[in-house]
């Protein structure tokens, strides 16, 4: 298949333009980017120009009794059975457990034909695809190879042109001191040349012509090297590299503490979802709550969270619920019509107005279109930055995350793991992804 000069536009916003690609048999393809920069849209185009191909969606309609993985797997079963030569899969481990993930990798790798995804996990993208398309800054880049090479190649070119930058203003400093000492020459042969000209023994216009010379070269020096300077600062700014989130967390006195249940049982609606729970979290650890999809993971964090629908016995040494920082995919914690400033600031009603710039810009929000723009109208990525800076903002004792990291772009996944690792006090997290907790640091593993 060939795509030649292919233009994505959606709501007055370029996703990218004159994209041209062939699509060979048994290409492994990965689509990566931000949120909402086309690629699903790019998927389904590719889908509708090849009549043998077959489609499993990031949002499954059917099979509406079971629960997400279950859909995606009856759906992956149903697209592979016509026997596709190409399959194409939007976000498809976004709701399997670990166990399903490492069937559908085993699958995926054994698949013959062509395979294109849009994913934004690494592991399935280090296992499964060869070839990388990269939305970004409204093209799409073409590597081959796996993802952690193309990062370490972009890496390279950005070390590159920022050491040509430096070498060009050490230049552009190096002709601004000879311009400097040659106006100082000539202002003292300026000087003289005044006095043999109030004996009339010498002629002004030397000393002039010679200083007008130096300064017309070293000028048109100084402006080829800002121009240099631009053609590679612009080359920069096309070069992917997410950037690095360094939070900084102000802890209360007294802030630290643990978990800790022993012989509890769970229930829900009088009917018991887990027994002969033994869990003990020290102060400042990180806990990975892993298991199979309904094997009663939430059901356990909302025990932990003293929810009066789930009733509980044992011995249960918990935070109190004010004391607990909660965060799922859908950010309950945002107000969406509010604003990131007023989100700190109600987080925090201390702080003044410059500490709570400094603070969004620890996250990221530094202009003021990002600061005053309304909740509701921020992107996914922007929704979880925010998440964890009102939450950065009055640290909790206990920050639980609940599959915060599906339907993230890559970048996004990247500064979430920054922001956690850095986060200082204790933390129980439900994921799937791997990569995503060995990101965040040592974490102790508890399996449902």
């Amino acid at each position: 298949m060939i795509i030649k000069n292919f233009t994505l536009t959606f709501q007055n916003k370029l996703c990218f333009e004159d994209f041209s690609a062939e699509i060979r048999p048994g290409d492994r393809i990965a689509i990566i980017g931000r949120n909402g920069s086309g690629k699903s849209s790019l998927l389904k185009m590719i889908y509708e120009a090849n009549p043998d191909s077959a489609y499993v969606p990031q949002i499954i309609t059917e099979f509406d009794e079971l629960s997400g993985g279950e859909r995606f797997n009856k759906s992956l079963s149903k697209a592979l059975g016509q026997n596709p030569s190409t399959l194409l899969l939007d976000e498809p481990t976004n709701h399997l457990d670990r166990n399903n993930r490492k069937s559908l990798m085993k699958m995926l790798m054994n698949f013959r034909g062509t395979l294109i995804m849009v994913t934004h996990d690494e592991e399935l993208i280090e296992k499964c695809s060869d070839i990388i398309w990269h939305i970004n800054n409204g093209k799409i880049t073409i590597f081959c190879g796996k993802y952690r090479d193309y990062i370490a190649e972009q890496q390279a070119k950005s070390q590159i042109i920022s050491s040509q930058i430096h070498q060009l203003e050490k230049e552009k400093k190096t002709i601004h001191e000879r311009l400097m000492k040659e106006q100082e020459k000539t202002a003292k042969s300026r000087a003289a040349g005044q006095k043999k000209l109030d004996n009339k023994k010498w002629m002004k216009s030397i000393a002039d012509l010679k200083a007008m010379k130096a300064e017309k070269s070293q000028g048109k020096n100084i402006r080829s090297i800002e121009k240099r300077k631009s053609d590679l600062a612009d080359q920069l700014d096309e070069i992917y590299i997410p950037k690095t989130i360094v939070p900084k967390f102000t802890i209360p006195v007294g802030i630290k503490s643990g978990v800790s249940i022993t012989d509890g049982t769970v229930s829900y609606q009088d009917k018991l979802v887990l027994s002969d729970i033994n869990l003990s979290l020290s102060s400042g650890e990180k806990l990975a709550i892993v298991g199979r999809n309904g094997s009663g993971k939430t059901t356990l964090i909302r025990a932990i969270m003293n929810d009066p629908r789930i009733s509980r016995t044992g011995t249960w040494l918990v935070p109190r619920p004010e004391d607990i920082g909660y965060l799922d995919q859908h950010y309950g914690n945002l107000n969406p019509e509010k604003m990131p400033f007023e989100a700190i600031q109600n987080a925090n009603p201390n702080w003044k107005n410059s500490e709570i710039r400094g603070h969004l810009n620890d996250f990221l929000f530094r202009k003021n279109e990002e600061v005053f723009n309304k909740i509701k109208n921020l992107s996914g990525g922007e929704k979880a930055r925010l998440s964890l800076a009102i939450i950065a903002a009055r640290v909790p004792k206990l920050l639980i995350l609940d599959e915060i990291t599906n339907n993230i772009d890559l970048e996004t996944k990247t500064h979430i793991a920054d922001i956690l690792k850095a986060y200082p006090s204790s933390m129980i997290i439900i994921s799937h992804d791997q990569v995503f907790l060995d990101k965040i640091g040592e974490t102790v593993i508890f399996e449902i």
